[in-house]
């Protein structure tokens, strides 16, 4: 919170984004006007795959704002199943993670997908204005190679963390007996 009050008065892009959001009848609203267009064209089931119209008029529609234009060209249905897997990822990993002793693990783990999870919370929630634009991808979604490549880094080191290595318990059980 300290952090996010020194950034307010120190940076005056940061500032003014706050406050453009704060104050929606003040300064430029072109994307966040664009994104919850495409939203609305996309009704419940989209206008189709590639018929999205407002991808041409949003900047970093590829990265950004991929969230709009799922919702355009494929509609609220998606842009809810989308949301749920994220969900399903985050939700699942951690209840994998009351089952684990190393505390190495588990504080490992749960802060990696953590920040998976706030990463795709943070581009879904700016494109649907619902916190300040912050130009975050969307995890998997989003084109762009630094991107793709560390959150999938991320992803396979929550995987090599969780793994269940098959028996593992036999032998720690006989391990007991000698």
């Amino acid at each position: 919170i300290g952090a996010g009050v020194g950034a307010f008065f120190i940076f005056p892009h940061v500032r003014s984004r706050v406050e453009r959001f704060l104050h929606p009848d003040v300064g430029d609203h072109y994307q966040i006007d664009t994104a919850m267009r495409a939203f609305g064209n996309g009704g419940l089931l989209g206008r189709g795959p590639g018929e999205g119209r407002v991808k041409d008029l949003l900047p970093d529609a590829h990265a950004d704002f991929v969230f709009a234009v799922a919702g355009e060209e494929y509609g609220l249905v998606i842009c809810a199943l989308i949301i749920t897997v994220f969900g399903i990822i985050v939700v699942r990993t951690l209840l994998r993670l009351i089952r684990e002793d190393d505390p190495f693990v588990v504080i490992s783990t749960a802060g990696l997908v953590t920040g998976f999870g706030l990463q795709a919370f943070v581009n879904m929630a700016s494109s649907l204005h619902l916190i300040p634009t912050k130009g975050m991808t969307l995890p998997f979604i989003s084109y762009g190679g630094s991107s793709a490549m560390s959150v999938a880094l991320a992803i396979g080191m929550v995987l090599a963390l969780t793994r269940r290595q098959p028996g593992l318990e036999t032998r720690k059980i006989s391990s007991l007996f000698r």
